[in-house]
């Protein structure tokens, strides 16, 4: 059998720009869902449930996984807290957790509106979408 060997050239064309993606999955998504605001109130109640819905569920999905090991190190951080393992520093800690909050809201609001600024905004103008979503998200939430 022969092997066809292929040129630079060929796998360089291979190549997926992330960019182009992104701007293709944003088009995509802008064509299904349009602006969800200028929709009627039963249409943005179906969309904001069932996009609630997998969210939920996906997050049951992952989450579980997740809230074990988080919630599993925290309660053996505890346990050798108290046993005298380990010592943690409360104090220091929550110090450094509001610095850290600090350097991240300054960075968000230093470019504009927060990103939770802008769903309260969103949930706001949209409440049909907005307690649809909260709706099917809890549904998804308790579908596992």
């Amino acid at each position: 059998m022969p092997v066809i060997k292929s040129s630079k050239e060929d796998k360089n064309k291979e190549i997926i720009n992330m960019a182009d993606i992104n701007k293709d999955a944003k088009s995509y998504i802008e064509k299904i869902l349009g602006d969800v605001s200028k929709t009627s109130a039963t249409k943005q109640i179906v969309l904001g449930a069932s996009s609630g819905w997998v969210t939920g569920f996906l997050a049951m999905r992952v989450g579980k996984t997740a809230a074990l090991a988080l919630g599993g190190g925290i309660i053996l951080l505890q346990i050798a807290n108290e046993k005298g393992f380990i010592n943690i520093n409360w104090d220091k800690v929550n110090k450094k957790l509001d610095k850290v909050a600090d350097k991240v809201e300054e960075k968000v609001t230093g470019q504009g509106a927060s990103w939770m600024d802008k769903v309260m905004n969103f949930a706001r103008t949209n409440t049909p979408f907005s307690a649809g979503f909260t709706g099917g998200f809890l549904i998804g939430l308790a579908s596992h």
